[in-house]
């Protein structure tokens, strides 16, 4: 923890001196920002700015302009009580012989917590969870998902294993989707909770777009395994990972029913039949809900994952 906060120092002073050379303006909008870098340094070259991971939408002999939405650049989310915060950094990117240093400057753009944004997650259920004939669990495995994990503990950008299942008892065969995941650092959800957004928009992992987190490969209908790399989020303390888990008809897929993660230069893809990705376009919107068949058409599962803890790996 000493590491992570000696790090923030560092930052901070980089940012203020760098700030005498240049002046920034930040236009946040809903759904996108503009974000203007004016450079009095002449040996700067516009051009090897960048915002998070996006080029500059224009640029001049001084200017650097990025005007981008919050679904590109690697932009993260977190939510804070009734705020929704967007973050990213602005980068120059210097080379080692240039006389010019590097730049590093946040950008943050915040709103006030849309009341339609709350996850479907309230009232968790603790593990397993019952519903008719289903029997739904969520919980921590070892790397290879063969058998329970042995610890709880995971350094920061290590990957944690979990699988969630459905056990199917006499019920009609169900495919298991994992529709929404968030963490948080309480045990039960509230609306004022801090959340780091996992899987939101139907199934939609979000945040394998600004990390290595992925849907590994089905081996059985009932079960889904997420490799999730642990993210900076409530650093020290414990983590709850509450899920909104789905038992579906698995004919019955469509754009609020599946599993969709982000394959870096490739983009959304779907976990269940690649060759309908299409079913995944709306990760970058919003996926609309549609009425369901019948009752039999899916039952649904609130479970948490309790008592995460991770920290940042020291070499």
């Amino acid at each position: 923890m000493m590491a992570f906060s000696w790090q923030g120092v560092l930052l901070l002073s980089l940012v203020a001196a760098v700030s005498v050379y240049a002046d920034m303006k930040l236009d946040c909008r809903p759904g996108f920002v503009t974000v203007v870098w004016t450079e009095s340094r002449s040996q700067a070259d516009p051009s090897l700015f960048r915002l998070g991971n996006c080029f500059p939408t224009s640029i001049t002999a001084r200017e650097v302009v990025f005007s981008v939405d919050f679904n590109d650049c690697n932009f993260r989310t977190m939510v804070t009580g009734n705020q929704l915060i967007y973050t990213n950094d602005l980068l120059y990117i210097s080379s080692p012989d240039s006389s010019v240093l590097p730049v590093i400057h946040p950008v943050v753009c915040t709103y006030e917590r849309p009341k339609d944004w709350y996850p479907l997650i309230y009232d968790p259920v603790f593990n397993t969870y019952g519903e008719g004939d289903l029997v739904f669990a969520i919980r921590l495995m070892n790397d290879d998902f063969s058998g329970p994990a042995k610890s709880t503990s995971f350094p920061l950008g290590s990957f944690i294993p979990i699988m969630a299942s459905v056990e199917l008892m006499n019920h009609q065969p169900l495919l298991l989707l994992l529709e929404e995941c968030v963490a948080a650092a309480t045990p039960e959800l509230q609306p004022e909770s801090n959340l780091y957004p996992i899987i939101t928009n139907k199934g939609c992992l979000v945040d394998s777009k600004i990390s290595r987190s992925k849907f590994e490969p089905r081996e059985n209908p009932s079960e889904m395994h997420l490799s999730l790399q642990a993210f900076r989020f409530a650093l020290g303390k414990e983590v709850f990972i509450h899920c909104k888990l789905v038992a579906w008809d698995p004919i019955g897929l469509d754009n609020t029913k599946k599993a969709c993660h982000y394959v870096k230069d490739q983009g959304w893809e779907l976990l269940d039949n690649p060759a309908y990705s299409n079913l995944c376009d709306c990760c970058d919107s919003s996926c609309k809900s549609r009425k369901m068949r019948s009752v039999l058409s899916g039952k649904y599962c609130i479970c948490s994952i309790p008592g995460l803890n991770w920290s940042l790996l020291l070499i």
